[in-house]
Formats: C-alpha cells, sequence, structure tokens
C-alpha cells in the first residue's frame, strides 16, 4: 500500500532516517523540471575544481569516476547500474546532513559527494543518477525515487522515509533498485522492505510504482534543487 500524498502537507526531511510525514506532491514534484544538465558538460572543468577546491585525493576520486563512466558507457545498461551501485556505496559513507553540513536538510553535489566522502540517502541517488545519465542511460529509464523503507526485520511496523534510484528497463517492468544501504542491485519484486511513494526525472512524477506519469509538466520551481542545479553547472555538469 503506498503512502498518500496530499497538497497540503511537506515533509522537513524525507532521508535522515525519521518516520514517514506526509509528502506535498506540488512541492516534491517540482524537481521533475531538471535534470538536462548533462546536455552541456566540461568534465575537465570538475576536475580542476576537484584538485583547487579539495585536493589531491578528491581530484583522485574524481579521475577514478571519469575513467568508471568511459569504461561502462558501451555496457548494457544492467551492469553500469551495478557498477555505478558499488561504485559509490564503496567510496561514499551514509551521514545525516545535520553532521556533514551543519543543516538539516542540504542536497549535495556529485562533486560534494565526492570530496566529503559521506552523504545522505539524497546524495548517493543523485550521484548515481547523474553518473548513469552522463554514461549514456536514458532519463526514461531513471526514476529517483521516494519510499517507505521498512526498517528492523520483515515483523517490523516501522517505516522511515528513504531515496533509491530505480531504473526501468520499460515502463512498466520491474525496475533494479540502487539503494545505498543494500549493496546488491536488486529488482524491486525482491525488496519488500521497499514501498514506493513517487518517483522523479525530468520528464515526469510518477505515483507509487505506475507506469504512466502522473504529470509530464510540473510546471512549478523548487529552490532547493535549483541551487543544486547552478552548483552542478558550476561544477562542470551543465
Amino acid at each position: 500500500m503506498f503512502l498518500p500524498v496530499e497538497a497540503d502537507h511537506i515533509t522537513h526531511r524525507v532521508s535522515k532516517r525519521q518516520p514517514i510525514r506526509w509528502i506535498h506532491l506540488g512541492i516534491l514534484a517540482l524537481v521533475c523540471s531538471a535534470l538536462s544538465v548533462v546536455a552541456q558538460v566540461n568534465l575537465d572543468r570538475m576536475q580542476q575544481l576537484a584538485t583547487s577546491r579539495y585536493g589531491a585525493n578528491t581530484a583522485n576520486t574524481v579521475a577514478e569516476w571519469r575513467e568508471l563512466i568511459d569504461a561502462i558507457a558501451t555496457l548494457p545498461d544492467d551492469k553500469k547500474v551495478e557498477k555505478v551501485n558499488a561504485f559509490f556505496n564503496r567510496r561514499v559513507r551514509w551521514q545525516q546532513d545535520i553532521d556533514i553540513w551543519g543543516q538539516d536538510d542540504y542536497w549535495a553535489t556529485p562533486l560534494e559527494t565526492m570530496a566529503r566522502r559521506t552523504g545522505d540517502c539524497e546524495d548517493f541517488s543523485i550521484a548515481k543518477y547523474m553518473t548513469l545519465l552522463l554514461a549514456g542511460t536514458p532519463i526514461d529509464k531513471l526514476r529517483i525515487t521516494y519510499v517507505k523503507a521498512q526498517m528492523g526485520g520483515n515483523l517490523s511496523n516501522r517505516y522511515e522515509a528513504h531515496m533509491v534510484l530505480a531504473y526501468y528497463p520499460t515502463p512498466s517492468a520491474d525496475p533494479l533498485i540502487l539503494d545505498n544501504m543494500v549493496d546488491m542491485v536488486r529488482p524491486a519484486s525482491k525488496r519488500p522492505d521497499l514501498k514506493p511513494v513517487f518517483g522523479f526525472n525530468s520528464k515526469g512524477l510518477w505515483v507509487g510504482g505506475a507506469a504512466a506519469p502522473a504529470t509530464k509538466d510540473p510546471g512549478a520551481k523548487l529552490s532547493r534543487w535549483r541551487d543544486l542545479l547552478q552548483r552542478m553547472s558550476a561544477d562542470g555538469l551543465g
């Protein structure tokens, strides 16, 4: 059973392992207006910024990330998904935004995530999403997805808000789930601990696990997402 989405409520945090709150469809749909940033990228600039802003260790990580993108570009999408999931899960440690950034909610750019080597589930999902786009995975197959995650085992009644990246071979297919809490990429049908609330990309928003988008033109603005896009563009991803 999917979590209801109501227009008069908004969650303060979605990925900090807190109990689920009502989610504002109108606000969160706004993220669908973006992420066409891969049209113009300058990864050399990103490499330079990694060195000048964060130092040699981050520059090495970004170089490894670029090598990954090149290496997987010709692979089938399911192999890309596995390698991208492993890349970030092995290099980035989960931590709350308040501990990383001193803020309750901060969406990090991929460069920031690689520099800190820490991030919350939003940061993992954003970094994996952007990497797959850069490696040539069609955007229609990717949805950043908010879920209810069952915590404490099969008999637990405790659910917490979480974000994952879902890869759909076709719009109605059983998606593969890229999750920072589980290293192995599994089909959604093998992840009964996750209940989809909605997923989005730059082309639309899907409620629950629906094959057809609830909207193809959200037409609104999200200040946090605009800020993220601007920062990603400044990093060379746009």
